[in-house]
């Protein structure tokens, strides 16, 4: 039988394993692509999760749970499956698709934060509530910077790829 704790505990977990895999896939953003806006955005928000996890864990820690290295690892797995949806897409375009997944993530991070938030009024743990909001309203700010930087991205990435495709055609032709 399972008591609100648990289950509170159960939401740290997911959340720690899922702000740990995010953490890796911002740093590996951070180096791809060759717009420096969104490998600084990707940096700063890299560095903003570490600090997330880190008082996530503290919460778990105080009631007497530990991080789960199964979520973690699975994670992590789960969190190289968007990477597969590139293929093809030429290097100038990889800011773009990075961002995409970024804003894809930080949304269901928001989702994720609501559901602790919601979980812990529900067990009468305001500390839990008011640490997944926090988490949560700082997620919600990083969609929308995403959101704002994914026109500017796409369409300069857009340019590059149109204007250095007949360069590319021609040089096949005359092979």
């Amino acid at each position: 039988m399972q008591n609100a704790q648990d289950v509170i505990i159960r939401y740290l977990e997911d959340a720690i394993a899922a702000e740990r895999a995010f953490e890796t896939q911002l740093r590996q953003f951070a180096r791809e692509g060759d717009e420096p806006e969104a490998r600084e955005m990707f940096l700063k928000h890299a560095e903003e999760t570490r600090h997330q996890r880190q008082l996530l864990s503290a919460r778990l820690n105080s009631l007497g749970g530990a991080p789960s290295p199964a979520k973690s690892f699975l994670a992590n797995l789960f969190g190289l499956a968007p990477k597969t949806a590139q293929i093809g897409y030429d290097d100038s375009e990889r800011a773009t698709q990075n961002l995409i997944m970024a804003f894809s993530v930080e949304n269901s991070e928001v989702a994720m934060y609501e559901a602790l938030a919601l979980s812990a009024r529900a067990a009468g743990d305001a500390e839990t509530e008011q640490l997944a909001r926090s988490i949560q309203k700082q997620e919600q700010e990083t969609a929308d910077k995403i959101w704002a930087l994914l026109p500017v991205v796409a369409e300069r990435s857009c340019r590059e790829v149109v204007e250095s495709a007949p360069a590319i055609r021609t040089a096949g032709m005359r092979e």
